[in-house]
């Protein structure tokens, strides 16, 4: 499949437009319905912008289930899906005016988090690795120096992700199932009194840092939370399944988010809420997660489906190319010096998540964002199932949380090398290695700028 086939963007506030589904668009009438939204400011109108860039595509079979998921999985598709052969390397439109925008200078948008620049925030922080293991509704910590478990406690129900806040002094585990926040205190690893929130399945926050934004998969919503006070504030209802995970532009005036159940990719206004348009992904996609690359002139979505990433323009409203990387892409993560990515393969593709590993299954892709193309690939020995994590604050290691194998890994970002095998209680997700440099937190475990 080229990297470019099948996508469809529509702008909210558009005209009805046919979705790209493998038939003509003419004859796959789709309708994109209005955008209902509670609390806040009212609706604005959004400018009127409709890509279409469909080409013929082999119908897939995508699972609608993910292992341990907050979302109720609709039930299996009807169409059979070639599996991660199915993304072709990298291939780009035309440069023409009517193809591209024009190109921006690069920047680069990691460069509050490299290598030294840890805030005064993080000043008293213990260097501990926060594992959220769903199967218990348990947070196990890891300290980062002896690699050794030294504690382990319960917050709740379908505990998700480890999530810094946006001024880097409070981790909140995202108990989704219990819908609550549990405060960690980063000076001493413990945790504070539960957060009434609905249903957090991620957690993000606001470039200006003055709302919290809640990723509630299975109300398939997106609140919007005084950080403070934990008042809700607003909520925009998307017409998509599975809102999961989510970046923001480099002026940070609007943000991506992945459903994950219907394949699509939201473009939503950080000071509205506003629904700006709505990207279909090639058919038989499933986003997980969604990164801003270093330059700043295109997104990465990882796509468990299709087993590597779909290449998005600058402004989100289409795919320009996509890069193979291996069965299960899953997690993106920039190495500190903010030259390369980290894609976690989990070695599984949806419906195939409920056994433990075997040989030859996960692994990590290096990708080089400036050719986006993978320079390397570090395999599990044994098998695995990398998921989720981030980079050391001296970008010595990659740790990330196997998924299926109740264990965590610790990765020579040096040599691929997996220097570490930890095990820790079943089911372990949304990984934080704290502290990291950085400004400030945009949320997930550990998106910093």
């Amino acid at each position: 499949m080229a990297g470019n086939a099948g996508d469809h963007y529509v702008a909210a506030g558009d005209p009805p437009r046919g979705r790209a589904t493998g038939r003509p668009i003419l004859s796959a009438a789709r309708l994109v319905p209005p955008v209902t939204r509670t609390g806040g400011p009212p609706l604005i109108g959004s400018r009127a912008l409709v890509r279409v860039l469909a080409a013929g595509a082999a119908c897939l079979l995508i699972a609608q289930a993910c292992a341990h998921s907050d979302a109720d999985a609709p039930t299996a598709g009807t169409v059979a899906s070639p599996g991660p052969a199915a993304l072709a390397p990298i291939q780009r439109p035309p440069a023409t005016p009517a193809a591209l925008p024009a190109r921006r200078e690069p920047r680069h948008v990691y460069e509050g988090a490299t290598a030294g620049h840890l805030s005064p925030a993080v000043r008293n922080a213990k260097a501990y690795i926060y594992v959220p293991s769903n199967d218990d509704g348990s947070v196990t910590v890891i300290d980062q120096a002896t690699m050794a478990v030294i504690d382990h406690f319960y917050v709740g129900k379908l505990v998700q992700h480890v999530v810094p806040s946006w001024d880097l002094k409070t981790l909140y585990a995202n108990v989704s199932g219990a819908s609550r926040l549990v405060p960690i205190d980063p000076a001493t690893g413990k945790p504070g009194a539960p957060i009434s929130v609905d249903a957090p399945y991620n957690l993000y926050f606001t470039p200006d840092g003055t709302r919290a934004v809640v990723m509630a998969e299975r109300r398939d919503r997106i609140d919007f939370y005084d950080p403070h006070t934990w008042e809700r504030l607003s909520s925009t209802v998307p017409p998509c399944k599975g809102v999961n995970h989510a970046d923001w532009s480099v002026d940070g005036r609007w943000f991506l988010v992945t459903c994950e159940y219907s394949g699509q990719i939201l473009k939503v206004d950080t000071s509205t809420g506003d629904l700006l348009g709505v990207l279909d992904l090639p058919p038989g996609s499933m986003p997980q997660d969604l990164r801003l690359t270093p330059s700043g002139d295109t997104f990465y979505v990882a796509d468990m489906m299709h087993g590597g990433l779909w290449v998005l323009s600058a402004d989100g409203s289409r795919v320009v190319g996509s890069i193979p990387t291996g069965v299960g892409a899953h997690g993106i993560y920039p190495s500190r010096d903010g030259r390369l990515m980290y894609v976690s393969n989990r070695g599984r593709t949806a419906g195939d998540e409920y056994r433990r590993s075997r040989p030859g299954d996960g692994s990590v892709s290096v990708v080089d964002p400036s050719v986006n193309k993978v320079i390397a690939t570090w395999s599990i020995p044994g098998g695995g199932s990398p998921d989720m994590g981030g980079v050391s604050a001296d970008g010595h290691l990659l740790w990330l949380s196997g998924r299926y194998d109740a264990e965590v890994y610790a990765i020579d970002t040096g040599t691929g090398e997996l220097v570490a095998r930890i095990k820790v209680p079943s089911g372990p997700h949304g990984l934080c290695v704290f502290p990291q440099p950085g400004r400030y937190s945009l949320g997930h475990t550990g998106d910093y700028r």
